[in-house]
């Protein structure tokens, strides 16, 4: 049932039944199999097919999300109405997780939606899988138990850079529930966990690598593999950390972690456990993986991308298409006065979210970037003026210029039809 909140188009719940992170011999699916290999199912239950329709309880309230974050605005997450909406993160699923679980530890992995910028990293639908793992405090001391159950995840000859405390009063803060034993042991188990799952995709990775034809790339990868955990803050753990991995000659973001805010077990009927959580980004990884240029090829259902991929096979390079030419297009526009009355569905405020929305409802995954190159607000009328310059380039075809035209002067028409703009 719709209502005012109503906000997602139809282009993006025909997504809804792709599930590429389920789909044989696909990127997505094999960088999640990768993961999901280091987590055994003795411990572990994999949930891969988890609605993406929830409730705007299960999706911020579930997990403290205050009333004004910025995240449950329109302008960020699509609604199906006022009380219903596209899952932003796996952790919508989190608490009835941690309630039903038989197991000491999950993974979720399932498509994720958020209205976005338009770029070759980001799209409106990405994939996100999130692990956590918990023992059971009602036994009385379980750091021994924590500890044994390190000492079985096996050993690795990764060169490891964590130089701070695992807590820290100000930077890192122990919570008051917990003993200082019992993260540490928790913040040992995950770190080495993590650095398990590290090894298993970097060696696909490495292979790719060292088989590259370019023998800068082939020495890189013939270095020993340097991590490195990075203090951090998520509002769902605490202390928390960030691990990089140091990979062609540069530090990169690959996950975030920590040990479960007591308050989320608590909330899931699960006070008597302590646990550690982890969220990491199956795209990054893939286009990691794969080398894969642009994010707007998983998507593609070209067999001259997907018969590349198979998941018996040893993980090779993506080999691009033929690249074809782009049209770039410029739209500058002043934005509506926001001191007259809004009317017709045009929203009293202008959000960046808003004009890339219609981009893609109009051009889809022929728009391959937008860009915001200037802003000015007039000295007189105080009104912004804001121009974007758009970039239209297929990935498996030459999109004429009259194509390309018509889709410009398209985007233009609904940007005032749906944001009551002044084109220029």
């Amino acid at each position: 049932m719709t209502d005012d909140w109503t906000n997602v188009p139809s282009g993006i719940l025909e997504f809804l039944p792709r599930k590429l992170h389920l789909q044989p011999n696909h990127p997505i699916s094999i960088t999640r199999q990768t993961i999901e290999s280091r987590f055994p199912p003795s411990h572990f239950t994999h949930y891969n097919d988890l609605n993406p329709v929830v409730t705007t309880h299960q999706n911020f309230d579930s997990l403290g999300f205050p009333a004004d974050h910025p995240g449950r605005s329109r302008s960020d997450t699509y609604y199906i109405n006022a009380s219903t909406c596209l899952r932003t993160h796996t952790s919508a699923h989190q608490a009835e997780t941690f309630q039903s679980n038989a197991k000491s530890g999950y993974t979720i992995t399932a498509d994720v939606y958020r209205r976005d910028a338009i770029d070759r990293s980001h799209y409106p639908v990405f994939h996100q899988m999130e692990g956590a793992r918990t023992w059971n405090r009602s036994k009385g001391d379980i750091t021994a138990d924590i500890l044994a159950d390190l000492n079985a995840i096996p050993s690795n000859d990764l060169v490891v850079e964590d130089d701070n405390p695992t807590v820290h009063a100000e930077r890192n803060p122990l919570q008051l529930s917990h003993s200082a034993e019992e993260v540490e042991a928790v913040a040992a188990h995950l770190k080495r966990s993590i650095e398990d799952v590290v090894v298993a995709i970097f060696k696909h990775a490495r292979d790719a690598a060292l088989a590259s034809e370019d023998a800068s790339i082939r020495q890189e990868a013939e270095k020993p593999l340097r991590v490195r955990w990075i203090e951090a803050y998520f509002p769902f753990t605490s202390p928390s950390w960030e691990l990089e991995v140091f990979w062609q000659g540069s530090w990169l973001e690959l996950l975030g972690c920590g040990v479960v805010k007591q308050e989320l077990l608590n909330n899931a009927g699960a006070s008597n456990k302590i646990g550690w959580a982890f969220g990491i980004g199956l795209e990054r990884i893939a286009m990691l993986l794969f080398s894969i240029p642009d994010i707007r090829l998983f998507w593609s259902t070209d067999k001259r991308f997907l018969s590349q991929f198979n998941e018996s096979a040893t993980l090779r390079r993506f080999v691009p298409f033929s690249k074809y030419p782009g049209a770039k297009r410029d739209i500058s526009f002043w934005v509506r006065d926001q001191a007259s009355a809004a009317g017709g569905g045009i929203p009293l405020s202008y959000h960046e979210n808003d004009v890339m929305q219609i981009v893609r409802d109009v051009g889809g995954d022929l728009v391959e970037s937008v860009a915001l190159v200037d802003a000015f607000k007039h000295a007189k009328t105080s009104r912004m003026s804001y121009c974007y310059s758009i970039n239209y380039r297929s990935l498996e075809r030459m999109i004429p210029r009259s194509e390309a035209n018509d889709l410009h002067n398209a985007i233009g028409e609904q940007l005032v039809a749906k944001l009551g703009v002044e084109l220029r």
